[in-house]
């Protein structure tokens, strides 16, 4: 399945913004009767960066003016708005069913919001030199894994807000971060073209993938933390693949996903059903987003 998608300016809200350093707008409640019609300002006054589930019926996202906000999957309302950071937020994260945020940015810090806390960040995880571009927190939010340009990735105590390990690889400008369910291991994408799998117990590389022709630009790991996925960067046709990933047993490549015509941006598994085929979706600088039958790399 194809889907185009249209050329889209940059949202306008009606929503205004007060000086304050820190701040959460809002509060996480009922959005009204099921059905009813409602009018929402949008989330974010300019282009959202990154976006994750939160809940089953909310998400959060990150943007370009600054903020971060949760939004209800069903209704569109922005349940809550926190503001703290100094420049673009460029990652968010949470473990799923969490009531923890965390947010990445050009500010070179993380922050992490309480979704019914306080105004302000509940943790501060300063200690980059460059922007931050990978943000994976373990399934029970007590760790923390960073990643950014300055070719360090970081864990932390989420509770303390201690840096507990630094790792620094040349060359490696990390991409994306994410964490393998019920492992200790994080899946982590570079500009240096690879994927590598760490050991979070000691913050070592466990396994580094062959490098791809172009440089991976995100990851995604199944539930059962069988396979990961990887995206690439490319042009007028060349590269711009996603490539599945075996993690449990020959550790190699399974398949990749080839149609895209420019940089394949995101890549994801999507949520299995019982008369489903496992599929994975990729968006692109193409504008398309192609959905995929992952055992046989057909398009749906």
């Amino acid at each position: 399945c194809l889907l185009a998608a249209g050329a889209m300016g940059k949202l306008q809200s009606k929503i205004s913004f007060h000086t304050t350093k820190y701040r959460a707008e809002g509060s996480v409640g009922q959005t009204g009767p099921a059905g009813a019609s409602q009018q929402h300002s949008p989330a974010h006054t300019d282009a959202v960066t990154s976006v994750a589930a939160l809940k089953p019926d909310l998400c959060v996202s990150g943007g370009r003016d600054k903020s971060v906000a949760v939004c209800s999957w069903r209704s569109g309302a922005a349940l809550r708005r926190f503001i703290g950071h100094e420049r673009e937020v460029t990652k968010v994260t949470s473990a799923l069913d969490s009531n923890r945020v965390f947010s990445a940015s050009r500010d070179k810090t993380v922050m992490m919001w309480e979704l019914h806390g306080t105004s302000g960040p509940s943790q501060h995880f300063p200690g980059h030199d460059l922007v931050v571009t990978g943000l994976a927190v373990s399934p029970d939010s007590s760790q923390l894994c960073t990643g950014s340009r300055d070719n360090t990735v970081c864990k932390w105590d989420t509770e303390t807000g201690e840096c507990l390990g630094r790792a620094a690889i040349s060359r490696n400008l990390v991409t994306h971060l994410c964490w393998v369910p019920g492992e200790p291991y994080v899946i982590q994408t570079s500009e240096d073209k690879t994927t590598r799998v760490w050991d979070s117990r000691e913050l070592q590389v466990a396994h580094t993938f062959p490098a791809k022709q172009h440089i991976q630009t995100c990851c995604d790991v199944s539930q059962d933390g069988r396979y990961c996925l990887s995206s690439s960067s490319g042009s007028a046709g060349h590269g711009a693949e996603a490539t599945l990933w075996d993690l449990r047993q020959t550790r190699g490549r399974v398949c990749e996903y080839k149609g895209h015509f420019q940089t394949t941006t995101s890549c994801v598994f999507l949520p299995r059903g019982p008369a489903l085929a496992p599929s994975i979706a990729t968006s692109s600088s193409d504008s398309t987003v192609k959905v995929w039958d992952q055992d046989t790399a057909g398009r749906g």
